[in-house]
Formats: C-alpha cells, sequence, structure tokens
C-alpha cells in the first residue's frame, strides 16, 4: 500500500493514458468509443478516431465578410420596426424591404440598429437615407450586427448539412483589426461545388403572374414563403410528365389565403391552367411562378385536379403541392434553401470582394498528414538526443522522453473524444507541447540534481518543490498569454492556442508531477 501512496501521481497519468488510447483506437461500436454508435463504419477516418482539418485532409475553404452597412444609435423611439424599414428603403434606390433590418437595442445588445443588406449601398447612401426619413443616428459602418451573423452561421451550417457535405463547419472569425468575417470549411468538396451552395442568400417564394381586369400583365407577389411551409419533402427526380420537384405542405393558418389568391387570379380555374411564361409571358394563362433570390426557376400553371380541389376547398384540407423544376439539380438546390432558409445577408466572395476561397486537393492533404507526422518524429528524435547528451544517463533521460510524449497522447486522445479537427496549427500545438514539457523536465531534473546524487527523500522533495513553482509561474504565464488567442475567434490561431493551454494544464496536474515520483523512485535511497 506504501508504494501504491508514494506513486499515486504515476498510478493516475498511466489510468489517463489508457482513457486516452481508448478515445484514440477504440473500434466503432465499442461502447463508449468517440468512433460512433454500433454499426457505424463511417465515421472513422483511417486507423484511429482522429478527423482531420481541411489541410490535413482537402477539401474547400472560405473566408467572406457579409455584405452590408450599418447605422448605429438610430432615433426611431418607439416606431414599428416595420414603418422603420419602409420608410428607410423607400429612400434608398433599387434596395427591397426585405434587404432592410432595423434592430432594437435589446436585441442588438448595443443600440438602435439599422443594416441594409443589398449589394451596392454605401455607408454614404445608408447615412443620406436616414437623414432624409427623419432619423437621427450615429456612426454608420461597414458590415452588419452582431446577431445578423449569428444567423448566417447557423443558416449555412444547415445548408451544409442538409446538402450532405459530411464534416462542413462554419464559424465566425475576427481580424486582430477587428474585421469580422465568415469561415467555412468543407472537406473533401470542391471548390465550386461549395460556392454554388453558399454563394446566393436562398430566399424562396412562390409568386403569381396573371392578366389583371384591363388585359395588362401583373404579379402578385409572395403569395407564398419560406416560413409558409410546415414540411419539406426530399427532392424527386423527372418522371414521365412530371418534372423534377420538391413536394411541400402548406401551413394551415396559410392555406386558406393562399387558395382565395390561385382561384381569385385564375391559376385554379375550372380544368386548371397552362402556363406559358417562358415562351409566351404576355399571352399566357395565370402562372405560378417559383423564385429563387428573385429570379424565376421554375413557371408552371395548375392541373385539372389540384384546380378542381381548389375550388371546392378540399384542398385546405390536405394543403399539399409540387413546386416543379427544371432539373434535379435545381430540385435538391431548392429544397436545401426551403428547409435551411433565407441568410439574413449574402457572402461577399465575389469579383471584387474582400472574401477569398481555396481548395487543397486530397493528395495534398494525405502530403501534409506525412509530413506532419516526419516533422513530429524528427522533432522527438531531436528533444531525445539532446536530452541524452545533457545527461548521459537513461534512467533520468528515458522517462523524461517518455513523460514528454505522453502529454501528446492525452491531447490526441481529447480531440479524439471530442472530435476536434486536426489542423497544422494544432500539429504546431503538440510540437509546441513537446518542447516546453521537456523544458520544464530539465529544470526539474537540474534542480534535484544540481549538487550531486540525491539519496534522501526529504532533500529530494525540497528542490523539487522549487522547481515546481518555477514550472507553475511558467505554466500560468503561458496560459494568460494564450487565452486571448484561445477565446478570440482568429482562425488557425485557436486551434495552437487552445492545445497549448491544454498541454500546459496537463503538464502540470499530471506529466510533471508524476515524472518527480518517478525520478525521486529512481534516485533517492530511502524510497
Amino acid at each position: 500500500m506504501g508504494v501504491l501512496r508514494d506513486n499515486w501521481r504515476v498510478i493516475v497519468l498511466v489510468v489517463v493514458l489508457f482513457g486516452s488510447s481508448f478515445a484514440l483506437l477504440a473500434p466503432p461500436g465499442t461502447p463508449g468509443s468517440p468512433a460512433g454508435s454500433p454499426g457505424n463504419d463511417t465515421a472513422r477516418e483511417g486507423p484511429t478516431n482522429l478527423k482531420f482539418g481541411l489541410e490535413l485532409s482537402g477539401g474547400t475553404r472560405i473566408r467572406a465578410p457579409l455584405v452590408g452597412v450599418t447605422a448605429e444609435e438610430v432615433q426611431f423611439g418607439n416606431e414599428d420596426l416595420a414603418s422603420v424599414e419602409d420608410n428607410v428603403a423607400a429612400e434608398l434606390t433599387n434596395v427591397s424591404v426585405t434587404d432592410v433590418t432595423a434592430r432594437r437595442a435589446a436585441e442588438t445588445q448595443e443600440t438602435n440598429a439599422v443594416e441594409v443588406t443589398a449589394e451596392g449601398v454605401t455607408t454614404d447612401d445608408l447615412d443620406r437615407a436616414l437623414s432624409d426619413a427623419g432619423y437621427e443616428h450615429g456612426e454608420v459602418r461597414e458590415g452588419v450586427t452582431e446577431i445578423t451573423r449569428q444567423q448566417t452561421v447557423a443558416i449555412l451550417q444547415s445548408k451544409i448539412n442538409e446538402a450532405g457535405l459530411s464534416g462542413g463547419t462554419v464559424q465566425q472569425v475576427t481580424t486582430s483589426t477587428g474585421d469580422n468575417f465568415i469561415l467555412i470549411e468543407v472537406p473533401n468538396q470542391d471548390r465550386s461545388d461549395v460556392i454554388d451552395l453558399v454563394d446566393s442568400r436562398g430566399s424562396v417564394r412562390i409568386d403569381i403572374y396573371y392578366q389583371a381586369e384591363n388585359g395588362t400583365y401583373v404579379t402578385r407577389e409572395a403569395v407564398l414563403e419560406q416560413g409558409d411551409f410546415r414540411r419539406i419533402g426530399a427532392a424527386v427526380q423527372a418522371q414521365g410528365s412530371q418534372p423534377a420537384n420538391v413536394p411541400v405542405t402548406v401551413r394551415e393558418d396559410v392555406a386558406p389565403q393562399f387558395r382565395d389568391d390561385v382561384v381569385e387570379t385564375g391559376v385554379a380555374r375550372p380544368g386548371g391552367s397552362t402556363c406559358r411564361y417562358d415562351e409566351a409571358p404576355e399571352s399566357t394563362e395565370s402562372c405560378l411562378l417559383t423564385k429563387v433570390d428573385g429570379d424565376v426557376v421554375y413557371s408552371a400553371g395548375m392541373s385539372p385536379s389540384l384546380a378542381n380541389s381548389m375550388q371546392t376547398g378540399e384542398w385546405v384540407d390536405d394543403p399539399q403541392f409540387i413546386l416543379g423544376t427544371t432539373n434535379f439539380s435545381e430540385a435538391q438546390t431548392l429544397a436545401i434553401n426551403l428547409r435551411a432558409g433565407a441568410l439574413p445577408a449574402q457572402l461577399d466572395i465575389g469579383q471584387g470582394g474582400e472574401g477569398t476561397s481555396s481548395f487543397i486537393s486530397p493528395a495534398q492533404g494525405e502530403s501534409f498528414k506525412f509530413d506532419s507526422l516526419l516533422t513530429g518524429i524528427i522533432a522527438v528524435l531531436a528533444v531525445s538526443g539532446v536530452v541524452f547528451l545533457r545527461y548521459g544517463e537513461a534512467k533520468v533521460a528515458l522517462p523524461m522522453i517518455v513523460t514528454a510524449l505522453s502529454e501528446v497522447v492525452i491531447l490526441l486522445g481529447f480531440a479524439a473524444a471530442i472530435g476536434y479537427p486536426i489542423d497544422l496549427s494544432v500539429i504546431a500545438g503538440f510540437i509546441a507541447v513537446i518542447g516546453t514539457g521537456v523544458d520544464d523536465l530539465i529544470i526539474i531534473a537540474d534542480e534535484v540534481m544540481q549538487e550531486g546524487d540525491v539519496r534522501s527523500r526529504k532533500i529530494f522533495q525540497s528542490r523539487f518543490r522549487k522547481a515546481f513553482w518555477v514550472i507553475g509561474a511558467a505554466a500560468a504565464t503561458t496560459i494568460i498569454a494564450m487565452s486571448p488567442l484561445a477565446v478570440l475567434s482568429l482562425g488557425d490561431l485557436q486551434g495552437f492556442a487552445i492545445f497549448t493551454i491544454l498541454g500546459v494544464i496537463a503538464g502540470v496536474l499530471l506529466t510533471r508531477p508524476a515524472y518527480g515520483d518517478i525520478l525521486r523512485s529512481l534516485l533517492t535511497e530511502d524510497r
């Protein structure tokens, strides 16, 4: 019992290493394994449960700001927000009211704000529009509000998930100058495919195009909008005369008004309607227009059976119909947009925008993996060589190297357990952990061996405590220095900082004390 009590720190380290190895290597289906539920063989990449980031697996990265300008400290009092938006939009050229959003201070957690997310609107334009509309205001700046960025991140993540792009992530990043960007990373996907998915706001609505009583053709806008659907089915391939489509179910509270609109405009006339919007827009029967971001992606009339159920009112009891598209790819995109919702602002990744995009081929990712492994091995060999040259005793140097490497195993197990993607910045953190860990262990060894062999346990403990205070102070300094990088959204630097801090904490709480116990057992006589 005395041996166990004296070496409990070593025992704790061994238990933690066992848990880390389990998280790292446990096969899929093993209870408690992070690799997935039983039978899930797709959640594992290679022989370990590690997930790799874009740089090591290949894929597409997009980093772009959101299009928009924002005015802060806008004085609109208790006025209805919809009225504020209407008034500001009326003072801007070619800007829809849907591109103007007014927010109260309680919502923004800052001040009353008005943001415009239409392309081409400058800060001067918004400043002039607010003044002309009679609203006093403070600074007008480039960019959108924090709540808009949060909504955009959530919707883009939903889009990526709906598209089945496994491992795709979306997050905010903030530069050192305070500029805000949206960072999208999608492994194993071509750049063009990802841009096609995220480079539009995805605003879907149904309009009715019909001939008015005076003979002119007019459009009744937004008879159905994105939030008016209770259920959105999966995209369906074209079959026979049936186009590729998305089956939808309209909300019960919206269905009666939609039914009245299609009957009144003649879409649901007895016997149905035949739409020729694409061929002859000025001589067609009434049409339902499916629009995405304001562009018509499909036009259609109404079949006799559906039109008759509209006429009788039976359709309202089961308000289902289909949104047709020209091809299956469009149907898939339409379904994704309907489920994910419209982006509150568009990403600025077009020509002349501040956004950047890059593609890393899977082959290049595999090359990075090999280079990273090689770099790690070289770092370990270099450290091992220096340690052996410094002490010339295996009983001092070998436990030092093994203890330092155990920190890497602990960090790898932690990354596997939480599914944190390993990228080059994280690997840089591992290498930094090896370096700082060995530095601390050298401090311990030098302190306890400063006057030759240590035979007394009491003297060893006194010298070890002195060394540990130095190590603790250095660890606190490192954690304080790295904390801003770990907390702020600074892209790759965040992963480096997080794992450096975790490595320092694991060292102070686990590996350094365990190395002290090992060294005491090897050097002292009164064990």
